[in-house]
């Protein structure tokens, strides 16, 4: 049991682990942080990423997206139907495979910075 930053700190988001040891569970569900990590113990309980990483995928994937729509559809010339069973599965499907492991590390960034929601640094690593 660690209580140093893990080694590897984008590995430890992408696998939603701890922020402190990087070996337990952050989530308790889907999206819900968990209340304390299974190894290390550590009280997550003040640990919110707020709406940052819900930010960041609607602008990056808005980003990647429409103007790849726009292409297929100046190339193409595809129904609209088509232009819904394309997009919709593919923007729905990459946010929930992305949302996880970026609301991860923001939990993680705002471990690493001892940050917390009032702005006060009382997130105790």
């Amino acid at each position: 049991m660690s209580a140093a930053w893990p080694r590897q700190p984008l590995t430890a988001a992408l696998r939603c682990r701890c922020p402190r040891c990087g070996r337990g569970q952050l989530y308790g569900s889907f999206l819900e942080v968990a209340e304390r990590c299974g190894h290390c113990g550590l009280d997550l309980k003040e640990a919110d990423s707020g709406d940052g990483p819900a930010v960041f995928l609607i602008l990056g994937l808005g980003a990647l997206f429409v103007p790849l729509a726009l292409w297929v559809d100046s190339l193409w010339e595809p129904s609209k139907w088509l232009h819904m069973a394309i997009w919709v599965p593919l923007v729905l499907g990459t946010t929930l495979l992305l949302i996880r492991p970026l609301k991860a590390l923001f939990i993680l960034l705002q471990y690493r910075h001892r940050a917390s929601d009032s702005g006060s640094r009382d997130y105790e690593p």
